[in-house]
């Protein structure tokens, strides 16, 4: 199946690794041009160069308020144009309700929310029709996850945004969709398992409440979000798909 991604450009941020990264490699894959961006030079250098034709990348902080016009005028004068944007942030400290700290919620407010915001909305002036913006989000949209408890508080309202995005933006023909990752064996998600003092039993027990009983690959979500990124989509807007092998009990 023709995604009807060639040529097209795309930015895609915290894609020095992880599920940016995927994604990134199967926009490349597929025919598109990607900017890629993370926090570290050197970071972004490495995956430019191991991510190969037609990938560039420049080195911002989400938490920039200059930083969406920059990725814009970027991808613009390396590609000569923008198509969509798939914003996607590390995960914020780990921590139980009792346990994070006034400076945590503050640091990943600007940048797992604010900072999304920000470019989201760059993204939604500069792009036309047939535009999109996608958000790597968190299974905790729909379920708490234990031990994240920052990422419960502003992933849903990460969400919310993104569905009354699409709602101001249909009109438009411009498209917002969100991806809800969840085990994707990651190294975030190893570290998570770890935190529990045996990562093998956890990442067990996690396998057995997940119906297709093993975790995700990081390969099997970029394809997810090329996809939902891609013209072959173009009836999709306003939804949280679930990346997490059936782990989510509601429809």
């Amino acid at each position: 199946m023709d995604l009807g991604l060639k040529d097209r450009v795309y930015v895609v941020t915290g894609a020095t690794r992880g599920l940016g990264r995927a994604s990134a490699e199967a926009l490349l894959a597929e025919g598109a041009r990607v900017l890629v961006t993370g926090r570290e030079e050197e970071g972004v250098a490495a995956a430019v160069a191991g991510l190969g034709e037609g990938a560039a990348g420049l080195a911002a902080d989400n938490d920039d308020p200059e930083t969406p016009a920059r990725l814009i005028a970027e991808a613009r004068a390396r590609f000569g144009g923008f198509d969509g944007v798939l914003i996607s942030v590390g995960g914020p400290a780990p921590g139980f309700a009792a346990d994070n700290t006034d400076e945590e919620w503050t640091a990943a407010f600007g940048t797992v929310f604010l900072g999304a915001v920000r470019l989201a909305r760059a993204s939604a002036e500069a792009l036309g029709e047939g535009g999109v913006i996608g958000f790597v989000l968190s299974g905790s949209v729909h379920e708490p996850i234990a031990g994240l408890t920052i990422s419960n508080g502003l992933r849903p309202g990460l969400a919310g945004f993104a569905k009354s995005l699409s709602d101001d933006l249909g009109p438009r023909g411009i498209r917002v969709v969100g991806l809800l990752p969840s085990r994707i064996d990651t190294d975030r998600v190893r570290q998570l398992d770890a935190l529990s003092g045996d990562a093998e039993a956890s990442r067990a027990a996690n396998e057995r409440a997940i119906p297709l009983r093993r975790y995700g690959t990081p390969e099997e979500f970029g394809r997810t979000a090329a996809f939902l990124l891609s013209p072959a989509a173009s009836y999709l807007t306003g939804v949280m798909l679930p990346v997490d092998g059936g782990a989510r009990h509601g429809f």
